[in-house]
């Protein structure tokens, strides 16, 4: 990031505007380039996306301090980068690059904030507060989680406070605090419940449902060593989940192993770890951590011949 953004602000207009006129047509432009690039996280992990991210966001920050624009285009300019810094920011930490993901994280902060889209704000907040909820900086992470909530209002779309909510409930998780993590869960549900087919939500939240709520619970339940809610939980979810979207698979089947270590059922976790160790995730931090986080789990049943198979492989 420092590499192209300039010191102070970095989206401090230029005192003299040197670059074209830009209007509601390379806005538009902007906006479908950053869903693209979401949608292709899907399938593209952290170390492999990082660049293409990155170059699109030095555009971005380039055209808005550059170009002239009216003050509307101006507030969707400022929008598109927050958008585009919130899926930048989480490349980045998938990438395992977390200070650089901070700094981008903060920037989208100040974008959305500029841009006066609270909604938006609290994407990129929660964002950030996930990655410190992922990172040890738990205490911080808990209010950052909260402040997010209330930056994004009580009238922002439903989707997006139950998004808030479960990065709420993570935050409380990941500090131990069992009672607020498990309110939050509820509240996420009800939120999401308000949820309608003529609802409308930002296409940043085009990927979170039911499904995703289901999941964030399982994980709650799984780090609170609770594996008799989670098991099945999770294994609903698995024998439905696109296989195409091969990080959040193995993710998700890391959260199981462990749940099956837990519940003392080590043959069922050397088996669903195979599975995960097999969709070879090397792009991924953020796979690669949780695989270490399994396998230090599967060491307590070496004696287990699967287990010790698994670990001798």
């Amino acid at each position: 990031m420092a590499d192209f953004l300039p010191e102070g602000d970095p989206l401090s207009p230029l005192r003299a505007r040197t670059g074209r006129r830009i209007g509601a047509g390379q806005v538009a432009d902007l906006a479908q380039r950053v869903h693209g690039l979401r949608l292709a996280d899907d399938v593209v992990y952290g170390k492999d996306l990082i660049g293409p991210a990155l170059r699109e966001l030095r555009a971005a920050v380039k055209l808005y301090r550059e170009g002239a624009h009216t003050e509307e285009v101006g507030r969707e300019l400022l929008r598109a980068i927050g958008e585009l810094a919130q899926i930048a920011g989480w490349v980045a930490s998938d990438a395992g690059e977390h200070a650089e993901a901070e700094r981008i994280y903060r920037l989208g902060m100040s974008a959305a904030q500029a841009a006066g889209d609270g909604v938006l704000l609290g994407n990129v907040a929660g964002s950030l507060a996930y990655q410190w909820s992922n990172t040890g900086h738990t205490a911080d992470a808990v209010g950052l989680a909260h402040a997010a909530l209330d930056d994004a209002g009580t009238d922002a779309p439903p989707k997006a406070r139950a998004l808030y909510l479960d990065r709420v409930a993570w935050a409380h998780t990941r500090a131990g605090q069992d009672r607020p993590a498990m309110t939050a869960l509820g509240e996420a549900a009800e939120a999401l419940a308000e949820d309608s087919a003529g609802t409308a939500s930002p296409s940043y939240l085009y990927w979170m449902d039911a499904r995703e709520l289901q999941v964030m619970e399982a994980r709650v339940y799984t780090e609170l060593r609770r594996p008799l809610r989670a098991v099945p939980l999770l294994t609903d979810v698995l024998g439905r989940y696109d296989a195409s979207h091969a990080r959040e698979l193995a993710l998700y089947l890391s959260w199981l192993a462990v749940a099956y270590a837990d519940a003392n059922e080590p043959e069922a976790a050397a088996e669903t770890t195979s599975r995960m160790l097999a969709l070879g995730q090397s792009g991924s931090e953020r796979t690669a951590e949780r695989t270490r986080i399994v396998l230090a789990r599967l060491r307590a049943f070496r004696d287990v011949p699967e287990v010790a198979e698994l670990l001798a492989s």
